[in-house]
């Protein structure tokens, strides 16, 4: 039933390295013993966009610009239920980290290493899109 469904959003948040090349941003959730983007879900009445940008600065302590949207993940969460998650891609216009009860650490990797920290494969899958996405200029 299309009401069941439950609705999220997040980010593939990003910044430049000092290398030179870019950093994308991990989170670890204690719950679930996870690496994942940040995300969660929407409030009554907020839009995915709102959604995305509260979830980053409540998960990772960044505000960010939004870019392009990303394709939307559709899978069953752990609790059964059929969750579907909106994303975009989005720059950090800065910030500061604290750890809390639900995000326990924030990593800035490179793409491939984000790739093989992501615990999930439908999150690894985002990594290509979001990367054309900052090589396009967003």
């Amino acid at each position: 039933m299309p009401d069941t469904v439950v609705q999220a959003a997040g980010c593939v948040l990003w910044r430049r390295a000092a290398s030179g090349g870019i950093e994308v941003a991990l989170v670890h959730r204690p719950k679930w013993s996870d690496w994942s983007w940040p995300k969660g879900k929407l409030e009554r009445g907020e839009t995915a966009r709102a959604a995305a940008l509260r979830e980053v600065r409540e998960e990772t302590g960044h505000t960010c610009r939004l870019g392009a949207p990303l394709p939307t993940r559709r899978y069953v969460d752990r609790a059964g239920r059929e969750k579907e998650v909106t994303y975009w891609v989005a720059e950090s216009t800065g910030g500061t980290f604290t750890p809390s009860d639900e995000i326990s650490a924030l990593l800035w990797l490179p793409p491939d290493a984000a790739r093989a920290r992501l615990t999930y494969e439908g999150d690894r899958e985002l990594l290509p899109p979001a990367l054309a996405a900052i090589d396009a200029g967003q």
